[in-house]
């Protein structure tokens, strides 16, 4: 090797100590010497989850809005384009202005059809080749193409352009906060709405926007998609007033109702109930066993519980009396052991939403765990069907199962006149 060549130091330190290093060579530094720790502690683990988490969250939104970005594209532009340019339609659409970056991509296309990147035949295009950005810059150009779909080109461009922070964050796998990845969720939520794929049609999405997140891993939580430590972080996430607003149907068990009865004003119950609701009470009723036992769990005065479930169950029959349709408002009590408290609002379609507690022993109602559960629409019967199935055939959600208790303490109770 040359004088300005790269020699290593003796492999043997024992037998060469001392040894002089001849002039041209560059001492490299074993590994015991340069004293670097390898190893992560649980901080760190605990940090790079945290990341990736974040980094998760966010590139589910952006590939969906990507994905249907790419498809509006193709939908305007290549009906233009692809009878005179054919298979290099998008090249021709992008025009001397974006001549770099799409050669750029039909590079990157080549590269992945000679290594055998491209699993899927649909892939095999230079539009699936372009990022968000460039997306964007065929929608900027050919805008006039684009206007009769959409109403605001400025809130379009704005949405796309707050995105690029959270893009590059997880494009350079770089830390995402909490707050660039709430921002960037909302306007992924945003455009999926501008363009025309958010909700599905679903008219419980103003009460509980669909998650991107939920879409995808949905199944694997038995329709749960919200887990609250209490019912005070539930309101702050979905008030009474998103969760009953607009409602068809309602129907709802346990032992006061008071998410009910003490949040949502009678006024506007009784508004509900004249646009054509239909609503299903069930309480526990107040002069039972299971009154007196519960107020035993609790620790508080006899009476005190009932008191307030009589006071609720006044206040629901006043709001009953002012219908003109009486029978469209239906309340009645139950006198077994209450083991939840539920409220189904819409529970009979595809666009249900419910809220779900556990009673716990000495725990108030107000300081229990709440889960909130998506409807999948399937009736009744199609569930029985689905019990006589292999594990592996039947989709078993929670909604589903509650609706069943409900329907099975609201046959045994009796109606309050």
């Amino acid at each position: 090797m040359g004088a300005g060549g790269l020699e290593l130091p003796p492999g043997e330190s024992g037998d060469d100590e001392g040894a002089e290093v001849p002039s041209g060579t560059v001492s490299l530094a074993r590994p015991m010497e340069i004293g670097a720790d390898l190893d992560w502690g649980a901080d760190a683990w605990a940090e790079v989850r945290t990341r990736a988490q974040r980094a998760g969250r966010a590139y589910i939104w952006l590939n969906l809005v990507e994905q249907r970005l790419r498809a509006v594209v193709s939908a305007v532009l290549r009906p233009i384009y692809e009878p005179v340019h054919g298979d290099e339609w998008v090249i021709a659409a992008a025009g001397p202005t974006g001549q770099e970056w799409v050669q750029r991509a039909v590079a990157v296309r080549e590269v992945s059809r000679r290594k055998g990147y491209l699993l899927d035949p649909a892939d095999d295009t230079v539009l699936s080749f372009l990022t968000l950005p460039q997306l964007r810059e065929l929608m900027v150009q050919h805008w006039p193409c684009f206007e009769p779909y959409f109403e605001d080109r400025r809130e379009l461009e704005l949405a796309l352009d707050e995105l690029e922070v959270a893009r590059s964050a997880v494009a350079r796998n770089r830390a995402l906060s909490e707050t660039v990845l709430a921002q960037a969720e909302r306007m992924c939520a945003r455009l999926l709405e501008l363009l025309g794929a958010s909700g599905e049609g679903r008219r419980s999405a103003h009460r509980l926007p669909v998650d991107a997140v939920e879409e995808l891993v949905g199944d694997r939580f038995a329709d749960v998609v919200g887990v609250h430590a209490d019912r005070v972080r539930l309101q702050r996430r979905l008030p009474a007033e998103d969760l009953f607003g607009g409602a068809r149907r309602l129907d709802a068990i346990g032992i006061g109702l008071n998410l009910l009865v003490q949040n949502y004003s009678g006024r506007r119950l009784l508004r509900l109930a004249e646009s054509g609701c239909r609503v299903r009470l069930l309480f526990l009723n107040p002069a039972s066993s299971a009154m007196r036992r519960r107020e035993r769990e609790l620790g508080i005065k006899k009476g005190e519980l009932s008191r307030t479930v009589e006071t609720n169950i006044l206040h629901m029959r006043r709001v009953r009396a002012r219908l003109r349709d009486p029978g469209a408002f239906e309340i009645q009590v139950f006198d077994e052991t209450p083991r939840f408290t539920a409220y189904m609002v819409d529970g009979d379609g595809p666009d249900g939403l419910a809220v779900v507690q556990s009673y716990l022993r000495r725990v108030r109602g107000m300081e229990a765990p709440v889960l909130v559960l998506r409807g999948g629409g399937r009736d009744l019967v199609q569930r029985r069907e689905d019990r006589d199935k292999p594990q592996d055939e039947g989709v078993h959600g929670l909604f589903g199962t509650y609706r069943e208790e409900f329907e099975a303490a609201w046959t045994d109770s009796r109606p309050v006149s």
